[in-house]
């Protein structure tokens, strides 16, 4: 079968794989449909393996090391289900919870699973992902989509769901005021989330031109650019000068972490939702004297994937506007990665239609010459 393969920095590559193994007890065998390219993959194509795991350093639970089968925001169709498997048939319209986790550390005993000491995922650290044709899932990966949400939006329910998740276990309540640090695709996820809850107050800083227009357009009240309006200022302003109650980074740089901690209120919270490349400085004064606290969220746990397709089929969030492209899954690397890089600001997600190169293979092949009988 076909399937996108990474081998390291900037070098990812669509070849001829083995069909995944027999589907085991437990376990159901999809054919994915749409999958999105995150920005932890393009921070591992434009780093190299970070997260991904290495020949030197295979991954605990799966034993795999690149090249690997790269792909975890996907939806797509059941074809087959192990044994035990109930809740899910052959036939249906799925997206999947890629959590990979052991089941006995202290973490997952207290169910959290996103914490696990071996935690990892589908489509970054091995047993397959969805930039392929077809791949196998634990059945309690496999999340079933009601009528009335398509795949391609499917594949929006894992993004969406580390938006969810960072709200959900944040200080926020129904009147609060949100300070949400970068208009990227979690930083939209994280304003979806606050408006489906309610929230009347959300306001953005970011520095592009275009993300700012596409957190107005999910329901942000308010956007500042932080190269030109001085960030505390702006947000004393929209809030009465009491501070944000709630903060949620979803840029992780230095440069917005700074004024982030002094644009909350007194006990505000600032919520860490962005994965850093370099290790921040934090200005404890503000913590101590102002009383504010600092958390981190890790993706997501049991119940978020449910309450997101929840919100989507039930109208609270409608997402469908953060796909910007979608592109064969032959054309990861120059229509994917490449534009990711070279106009990041202007995408929110880029999808990879895993049936579109199916079809023109298929095309191709019925308009290839017959050979001589």
């Amino acid at each position: 079968m076909n399937a996108v393969q990474f081998y390291g920095q900037r070098d990812v590559r669509l070849e001829k794989v083995p069909l995944p193994d027999q589907v085991k007890a437990g376990w159901v065998r999809i054919a994915p449909k749409f999958c999105g390219i995150c920005g932890t993959d393009l921070h591992e194509y434009l780093g190299g393996a970070n997260l991904i795991p290495t020949p030197e350093h295979p991954h605990a639970l799966t034993k795999e090391s690149l090249p690997l089968t790269i792909g975890h925001e996907f939806s797509g169709v059941v074809e087959e289900v192990g044994e035990g498997v109930t809740h899910v048939k052959k036939g249906d319209r799925v997206c999947i919870q890629p959590t990979l986790w052991d089941g006995s550390c202290l973490s997952c005993k207290r169910g959290l699973v996103n914490c696990c000491d071996k935690n990892g995922f589908l489509g970054l650290s091995g047993w397959g992902g969805g930039m392929s044709e077809h791949t196998n899932a634990p059945s309690e990966a496999v999340k079933l989509l009601p009528d009335n949400v398509s795949l391609e939006v499917g594949a929006l329910v894992e993004p969406l769901s580390v938006g969810w998740h960072a709200v959900n276990i944040s200080p926020y309540r129904q009147g609060d005021s949100a300070l949400v640090l970068g208009g990227g695709p979690i930083g939209l996820a994280v304003i979806q989330a606050l408006i489906s809850r309610g929230c009347k107050n959300i306001i953005v800083s970011e520095v592009a031109k275009r993300r700012r227009e596409f957190a107005i357009s999910f329901g942000a009240h308010h956007v500042v650019d932080p190269t030109v309006s001085d960030l505390v200022t702006e947000v004393k302003k929209l809030t009465e000068n009491k501070g944000a109650d709630v903060g949620f980074d979803c840029a992780g740089v230095q440069a917005a972490l700074d004024p982030a901690f002094e644009s909350l209120r007194a006990r505000g919270t600032l919520v860490n939702v962005a994965v850093w490349e370099k290790r921040a400085s934090i200005n404890m004064k503000q913590i101590v004297f102002r009383e504010k606290s600092y958390m981190g969220v890790a993706t997501y746990t049991d119940g978020d994937f449910e309450a997101v397709i929840d919100a989507i089929s039930t109208g609270k969030m409608s997402p469908e506007g953060m796909i910007t492209k979608k592109i064969p899954m032959d054309k990861v690397a120059d229509q994917g990665f490449k534009t990711l890089v070279e106009d990041k600001d202007s995408h929110v997600k880029i999808l990879v239609d895993i049936d579109e190169f199916m079809m023109a293979t298929v095309r191709l092949d019925q308009n290839a010459p017959n050979p001589d009988p």
